[in-house]
């Protein structure tokens, strides 16, 4: 294992997520002027998309790094009946969810890693529901656009924020922490559409693993515990197709789960690069 990975089990992943976590909203000029500057250099940030493009007018590197885009900057499939992409990014992984000899289904990973979809969502009975289905992985990489947009019309059913870990989700860690997305803290967002129930897994990461939703805002942090259920049948909350979903502050990973009734697109596939609303398949 590369020392840049095996430091990660050593350090405090959610003390070094509080800290970053106020350093990219304090709104002090020269400060977030020096942190944005670097990211745009760095990763050839396209501002031409965003709504307001000139950098240095954000307040806060947090709000640079959530910017709205234009409109039409993103557009939905022209197919009404295509999964839309949730974000922007690369694609991860993404195929089918293999049932093992015991009949849990399994979510690859890389290089010979997998998890079980029950320990992702926290819910075995939840994870059954997926068992024949499809999945998603995809990396949002400090350049692209952090807003998270459905997939499908669904009506919001519950959230389930499951502790844990706050491990790098860059390829290179990726490749090397076993079962990494199902250790990381994240926030499950099952909905139920029209070809049944689907889920949008948003993963926290190190330095990054702050999450907000349009229906609750700031979901994570603060970080927990234990699992926390809640149940929005009540509300009735319900989200067209494209329509914004949440956003990272700051980059991470999305996962999403896919009924046994629809099927994945040939171009879905791993190292593909893909923006919201790209057909997925359907």
């Amino acid at each position: 294992m590369r020392p840049a990975v095996a430091l990660q089990y050593l350090l405090p992943h959610r003390a070094l997520s509080r800290i970053v976590y106020w350093a990219t909203r304090w709104t002090w000029t020269p400060w977030k002027n020096f942190l944005i500057d670097t990211v745009v250099k760095n990763y050839a940030v396209d501002m031409d998309e965003a709504a307001q493009p000139d950098p240095r007018a954000y307040a806060s590197f947090n709000a640079f790094f959530t910017r709205a885009l234009k409109p039409g900057a993103r557009t939905a499939p022209a197919d009404p009946r295509a999964i839309a992409c949730p974000a922007d990014g690369r694609i991860s992984q993404a195929g089918a969810i293999v049932a093992n000899e015991a009949g849990s289904g399994r979510i690859f990973q890389a290089k010979g890693f997998d998890f079980s979809v029950a320990e992702l969502l926290g819910d075995e009975l939840e994870a059954q529901k997926y068992t024949n289905g499809q999945f998603v992985t995809v990396y949002l990489s400090p350049r692209d656009y952090h807003r998270m947009h459905m997939p499908l019309a669904g009506t919001l059913r519950e959230t389930v924020h499951v502790p844990g870990r706050l491990f790098s989700v860059a390829p290179l860690t990726v490749e090397a922490v076993p079962r990494l997305f199902a250790r990381n803290e994240r926030l499950v967002c099952h909905f139920d559409g029209e070809h049944g129930p689907f889920a949008v897994v948003m993963v926290g990461a190190m330095l990054v693993s702050s999450v907000e939703t349009v229906w609750s805002g700031l979901e994570i942090p603060p970080y927990a515990s234990t699992i926390t259920r809640k149940d929005w049948r009540e509300k009735r909350i319900r989200l067209e197709r494209f329509a914004e979903m949440g956003r990272f502050n700051m980059g991470s990973t999305v996962i999403l789960l896919l009924p046994g009734a629809l099927s994945l697109a040939a171009e879905c596939v791993a190292g593909a690069s893909i923006r919201v609303g790209d057909a997925l398949g359907g």
